[in-house]
């Protein structure tokens, strides 16, 4: 079964808990000192927040599944429209490890289609050391690395996409 995903970039954590625990009648059922995340089931939806230093507003949509094989088929859509920015395995991002596809859509809007493993004790894990041009091609596969999409260019957050290419370390420039 497949769930919307919403990740909102705020500004005051504090406030936007409030606000979005008074529209969804629930507390979050993930809250971090810098991320907090509803699991509705009415509507469906995987809403996130996070105050990370961006700029406040949407920050991705995305779908979420709960099989191997749900995610598999969307991969295999995505990349026979050669659609895929961003192949992850076993990448940790958001408090949670998870493998997924980033794409994006004509806008440069960021698609996530993500299967989640389990939870994960930070936002993201610290970057492997990376050789050569790790950012190459249209479908990137890297395993275990810290991203939170194709278009991450925090120096906190290390991302290898292809849309913003490599820079010396391998993350993007």
């Amino acid at each position: 079964m497949q769930r919307f995903h919403v990740h909102v970039n705020v500004a005051d954590l504090e406030a936007s808990i409030r606000y979005y625990h008074t529209l969804f009648g629930c507390a979050p059922s993930v809250r971090e000192p810098d991320y907090a995340k509803w699991m509705l089931d009415d509507p469906r939806v995987n809403f996130a927040i996070s105050q990370r230093g961006r700029a406040p507003g949407l920050d991705h949509l995305g779908i979420q599944v709960e099989q191997a094989e749900e995610l598999a088929q969307i991969g295999a859509r995505l990349a026979a429209a050669d659609a895929v920015a961003l192949a992850e395995q076993g990448t940790t991002c958001c408090y949670a490890r998870s493998d997924k596809y980033w794409s994006e859509d004509p806008q440069g809007l960021r698609w996530e289609s993500f299967r989640s493993l389990g939870a994960a004790t930070s936002y993201y894990a610290p970057a492997p050391a990376r050789t050569g041009d790790a950012c190459s091609g249209p479908a990137v596969t890297q395993t275990a690395a810290p991203c939170c999409g194709p278009a991450t260019t925090q120096a906190s957050e290390p991302c290898c996409g292809p849309a913003k290419g490599a820079g010396a370390d391998g993350c993007c420039a």
